[in-house]
């Protein structure tokens, strides 16, 4: 079926933003931070502020998420909450162009509100879904979302990459070009935001209180205290808090984990380009298999996945031969692929199923709530472990436990009706 104007228009948001993502988390901004920002540090400390930072934007929004939600839930809220913070991480983003070498706090002071603007832009974004797609069309519209993401930020990726290419990398990363990355994704990330701006609307709301902050907060109390009632969802909750903390790790943290196995940069960004590539087809693969089999199955084969990465990951650094080493790395990032965009889409479908619509911005809070948290505990596993025993490897290992407590509470979970 051809997607309606509003499901196209809320799945080229996904294109835009797709591009921090990859290249302001993923990419490129963990190696300029390494190679550039936090020049003269070693390969441990720069790699734990790299994820001590990343837990601070996620406990912002963390903080944040639930009121924020609440409050948008009412008429025609929805959309300048999603506008306000989308402009928040767009202007931030084009002021990491200021960082200069050895600039390591102001880097990070910057990547944080930048990070906690993209981040609040999408518990707006992802709470959207149900006013543009039925309940039936959810996997699907959630998949292409992140499928057409995952192809869509590889253009500005390449542009970028051509850049550093030009410039001669000699196994580091030239500052200037990389600037000039840093404004491309800001760019990219506003041009294909325009069609949301204008054509999505809020199709499930509450109509507007008197003293919407106080109710909001009245609100968010009462669905607290009324667990019971929503059991399934905040059992999902507990489940996806745990399993996807050991997803956003691997993704915020694998690039500066390669760098200090050793790899160059040039490999690191080639490696990530196929991962992108792959995940296109195998998001839309899922969101077509959960069609056929529950959405539930498919989480947990992705899980799975993500659990055997972790333990390969785990005794990578011990391949003594550079060949086997690479190989292995390079499988490790087709089974990422394989899994990424599948585990990410249905998460936020099925949660999409278990919720009432006209609540779903508080609700998508909740969810962000706890994938922020899940973000915090993750990264500053790996920082605080890797910092104690000098290497990071021992702070991969444990995220194998989230993994298999994700699995166990998911177990829990009814399929919605």
């Amino acid at each position: 079926m051809k997607m309606t104007k509003e499901e196209l228009s809320w799945v080229l948001y996904d294109v835009g933003n797709s591009a921090f993502v990859l290249i302001m988390v993923t990419a490129i901004m963990p190696i300029f931070f390494k190679d550039v920002a936090a020049t003269g540090m070693s390969a441990a400390e720069s790699t734990a502020n790299w994820g001590f930072a990343n837990s601070a934007a996620s406990l912002i929004l963390a903080v944040l998420a639930p009121v924020l939600g609440a409050l948008a839930d009412y008429e025609g809220r929805k959309k300048r909450f999603f506008l306000a913070f989308m402009g928040v991480g767009i202007c931030f983003t084009l002021l990491l162009t200021t960082v200069g070498a050895g600039q390591w706090l102001w880097c990070l002071v910057l990547f944080v509100l930048a990070r906690v603007g993209w981040a609040g832009a999408n518990i707006f974004y992802d709470a959207f879904l149900p006013d543009v797609a039925s309940r039936e069309r959810m996997d699907i519209v959630s998949a292409r979302g992140f499928a057409y993401g995952y192809v869509g930020s590889v253009v500005p990726f390449l542009v970028i990459i051509g850049l550093i290419m030009a410039a001669g990398t000699g196994g580091g990363l030239p500052a200037g070009e990389t600037k000039t990355g840093f404004v491309i994704v800001a760019l990219w990330w506003l041009a294909f935001s325009l069609p949301a701006a204008r054509n999505l609307r809020q199709v499930y709301y509450l109509p507007v209180h008197p003293s919407p902050v106080a109710e909001s907060f009245r609100r968010l109390w009462r669905t607290l205290t009324e667990i019971r009632r929503y059991r399934q969802v905040f059992m999902f909750l507990a489940a996806y808090f745990l399993y996807i903390d050991g997803v956003d790790t691997i993704i915020t943290m694998s690039t500066a984990y390669g760098r200090d196995l050793g790899f160059g940069v040039t490999m690191l960004i080639v490696v990530l380009l196929v991962i992108q590539l792959l995940a296109f087809p195998f998001a839309l693969l899922f969101g077509r298999l959960a069609a056929v089999y529950s959405a539930r199955t498919l989480l947990y084969v992705g899980i799975g996945i993500y659990s055997f990465v972790t333990l390969v990951a785990f005794f990578l650094p011990v391949i003594d031969d550079l060949q086997l080493k690479t190989l292995t790395y390079w499988g490790i990032a087709v089974l990422v692929a394989s899994a990424m965009g599948g585990i990410q889409a249905l998460s936020r479908s099925y949660f999409g199923k278990l919720i009432p619509a006209e609540k779903s911005a508080e609700f998508f809070g909740f969810y962000n709530v706890f994938g922020k948290f899940a973000a915090i505990t993750g990264p500053l596993l790996v920082g605080v472990v890797g910092r104690l025993t000098g290497e990071t490897r021992w702070g991969v290992l444990c995220i194998l436990i989230l993994f298999v407590a994700g699995a166990f509470l998911l177990g829990k979970v009814k399929d919605p009706a």
